[in-house]
């Protein structure tokens, strides 16, 4: 009940704004004649900016109206949600006995709370649906099934880029056929929507694609990535070449740990990581983005319950940063500023994140047991091509 009321009067809604976007721009190609990248939302400089397989996937919405258009939204989000709590949740639930029911129903309570998850359904964004293709793809790597990953990785990839990060993990990893399969499978949706609309795909790849500002202000405060910080801190012309060093360090620095990880029959840890990087390195990540973050949480909480001596400072840490991440702390500071306390206050969520990326997470306090059909988040080891674990 307190979950339902905080949600129904503190945070800010959206009014379903992205999907709003979706649905003119899928509404103005097919019924009047329209470019995909040309359709902006009555009153605003927004537009479409998905490669173009996002909007042959969003064609159905051409069939409906707007109401239905937002009950898919929230249906499909409400679906990936029961789906991602079941694989990453799940496990901690069942471990800790007594009532599942009651288990996961604290479980979704806290999850809806998460802002970028809120944000999420108040826009009618797609990111928890890319979420859950990903891991769709770890709970075949975590239950010896690895010959079928990658699909999921792939179709993300040709929705929103900031998923091609997984394929790169897959690759380091060592999971070179599931990496292929997750590479082609991007292409083949790729090229689809070139046959649909090969105008629309030459605009995206040879123009779209490289302006960033189309998607909005990279100084803006919900820009939660390393180029939102460097732009903050140079307003007028931030620095490609700071920006691609930072870029640079932190592939180096998860290449590192997420290959460690793996070798540690951590896989959990390792896609965890990958979506931290992921969002990090990306050029834009809206504060909606970082549900790439919830994973993270939930295996540092995890690891720390599962140790032989339950240390209570992870446990707190996690606590901390979880309620910071609900408190839309970083709006304090939507106006530009140069105060320093104001400099530290709004890119707040970056510095969660790269402390993240940057924390040990010791698999070693955990037990080594074969993963199981509910588990995810299991101590697979590197998996070949036919699914066997070596």
């Amino acid at each position: 009940m307190a979950s339902a009321v905080f949600l129904a009067t503190v945070p800010l809604h959206r009014d379903f704004f992205d999907v709003a976007v979706y649905y003119g721009t899928v509404d103005d190609w097919v019924h009047h004649g329209g470019r995909i990248y040309d359709y902006l939302k009555p009153g605003t400089h927004y537009g479409f900016t998905y490669p173009p397989f996002a909007a042959v996937a969003m064609l159905p919405m051409a069939l409906v109206s707007w109401p239905v258009a937002v009950a898919i939204s929230l249906g499909l989000s409400i679906a990936a949600s029961v789906l991602l709590l079941r694989w990453l949740a799940g496990p901690v639930v069942r471990r800790a006995g007594g009532r599942r029911w009651f288990g996961f129903t604290v479980a979704g309570c806290l999850f809806a709370l998460f802002e970028p998850v809120r944000d999420t359904f108040s826009f009618g964004q797609v990111n928890l649906l890319l979420v859950a293709l990903v891991f769709a793809d770890a709970r075949l790597l975590a239950t010896g099934r690895g010959r079928y990953a990658g699909i999921g990785i792939g179709l993300a990839t040709a929705v929103k880029l900031t998923p091609a990060l997984f394929i790169g993990y897959l690759l380091v990893t060592g999971r070179t056929r599931q990496a292929g399969r997750a590479g082609a499978t991007a292409v083949a949706a790729t090229l689809l929507a070139a046959v649909v609309d090969l105008g629309a795909s030459r605009v995206f790849w040879t123009d779209a694609l490289w302006h960033t500002d189309r998607i909005g202000a990279l100084g803006y405060v919900s820009n939660q990535s390393l180029q939102g910080v460097l732009a903050r801190l140079q307003p007028d012309q931030p620095s490609r070449a700071v920006w691609l060093v930072c870029a640079v360090a932190v592939l180096g620095l998860w290449a590192y740990r997420a290959r460690a990880a793996v070798r540690d029959g951590d896989d959990r840890t390792g896609f965890a990581l990958t979506g931290l990087a992921a969002c990090l390195v990306s050029p834009v990540t809206w504060v909606h983005h970082l549900v790439w973050v919830l994973p993270a949480l939930l295996v540092l909480a995890d690891t720390a319950l599962r140790a032989r001596a339950v240390s209570r400072a992870p446990l707190m840490i996690c606590a901390g940063l979880y309620v910071l991440l609900c408190s839309s702390v970083v709006w304090l500071w939507h106006r530009p500023t140069t105060d320093a306390v104001a400099f530290l206050g709004a890119n707040a969520y970056v510095w969660i994140t790269l402390g993240l990326l940057l924390v040990p997470w010791s698999p070693s306090g955990r037990p080594r047991t074969a993963p199981t059909g509910d588990d995810v988040t299991g101590g697979a080891g590197v998996t070949d091509g036919a699914g066997a674990t070596r």
